[in-house]
């Protein structure tokens, strides 16, 4: 008899879910900001993430959405033409800037996160507030392990 691994089971795997749940919930709000405020759902992540962070760089952007270098350079230059962010160069590295939404930025945002909460009050109706709290917690040592694999596997 073969020392074959058994078959992977998709609806258990974890990565695949996540990834599924992620690209369901991702598609699911586009569909209210997309017409309505001309975003893609890299640019809905910058914006969310300028709001809440304030300055950024685009790689500090990037690593917050695990977006690559192309994805947010082309969320950003479509931001920037729609007057939404602005890039402001560093005096102390005139080859980096920082972004930072722009007055429209900060319009746009403030009428999508009504929207954006009100989709995740309905997605976690059915759960108890402690269940929310276990759900935040494990979902947090993901994202730490996750980053500590990455390293890891980065480093070799």
């Amino acid at each position: 008899m073969s020392d074959v691994k058994k078959a992977l089971y998709l609806p258990r795997f974890l990565p695949y879910r996540l990834t599924k749940l992620s690209g369901f919930v991702s598609r699911s709000l586009s569909r209210l900001y997309s017409e309505k405020f001309d975003l893609t759902i890299q640019e809905w992540g910058i914006v969310a993430i300028l709001g809440s962070e304030g300055e950024m760089t685009a790689s500090q952007i990037g690593e917050l959405a695990s977006l690559d270098k192309v994805n947010v350079s082309r969320a950003v230059d479509r931001l920037e033409k729609a007057g939404r962010v602005k890039r402001k160069t560093l005096l102390r590295d005139r080859r980096s800037s920082v972004l930072s939404l722009t007055e429209e930025g900060q319009n746009v945002l403030a009428r999508i996160v009504p929207l954006a909460q009100d989709y995740e009050d309905k997605l976690l109706a059915d759960f108890s507030a402690e269940e929310i709290e276990v759900m935040d917690d494990i979902l947090n040592r993901l994202d730490r392990k996750a980053a500590r694999l990455r390293d890891i596997m980065l480093s070799r």
